[in-house]
């Protein structure tokens, strides 16, 4: 350590200097000023992922609906060909057509599991696939506006669709489609664009 006044070198545990007796004082450290964890693009220059503000899939309130017709549905054709038919035919192709109707709900359930919708601090993301998997990624920016828009059933039910129109270059629109709550992820993303605007 050395004395601030004089420059004399003195030990790293001394409190007055040995030269001119002045108060040891530490030395003013030089720090390199860093961007704040809040802006977005600090993250993508250190090479890190982004934070996701939310990840949703479609809602699944159809095809609950979906697999509750489908049971009544499968009972109400057993029934019908054990009563009608089961002389001529037997009950098991009744309960092989009621099994058939599962596979409707069924198939509307994976394809909703397969869709997952994302917000960044910068993207929204739209994810889609199984095996082979598509990512569409709109930049925030370049985001015109957001719209919320519901059927009277949706509405009934509690979800909707947020239309989102972007400026990007083949333009369009881009529907998150059956979204729970849509209103409160449609403020989600018009409050991250106006964090972007600042």
């Amino acid at each position: 350590m050395y004395c601030n006044k004089c420059g004399t070198e003195n030990p790293g545990d001394a409190i007055y200097c040995k030269k001119c007796g002045g108060l040891m004082e530490p030395e003013d450290e030089t720090r390199v000023a860093t961007r704040g964890s809040n802006d977005p693009g600090a993250a993508v220059e250190r090479g890190e992922t982004a934070d996701r503000i939310f990840s949703i899939a479609p809602t699944l309130k159809f095809v609950i609906t979906g697999y509750a017709l489908a049971v009544i549905g499968a009972f109400l054709l057993v029934a019908i060909v054990s009563l009608f038919l089961s002389p001529w035919i037997g009950v098991w192709p009744g309960v092989i057509l009621g099994l058939a109707l599962l596979l409707i709900p069924v198939y509307y359930h994976v394809r909703q599991k397969l869709v997952r919708y994302s917000l960044s601090d910068t993207t929204i993301e739209i994810d889609r696939g199984l095996i082979s998997r598509t990512t569409q990624n709109i930049p925030l920016r370049r985001v015109q506006d957001v719209t919320v828009s519901a059927t009277l059933v949706q509405r009934l039910l509690g979800h909707g669709d947020i239309t989102i129109d972007n400026a990007s270059e083949d333009g369009g629109k881009v529907v998150l489609d059956n979204v729970d709550s849509p209103r409160k992820y449609a403020d989600l993303i018009l409050k991250q664009m106006r964090l972007l605007e600042r």
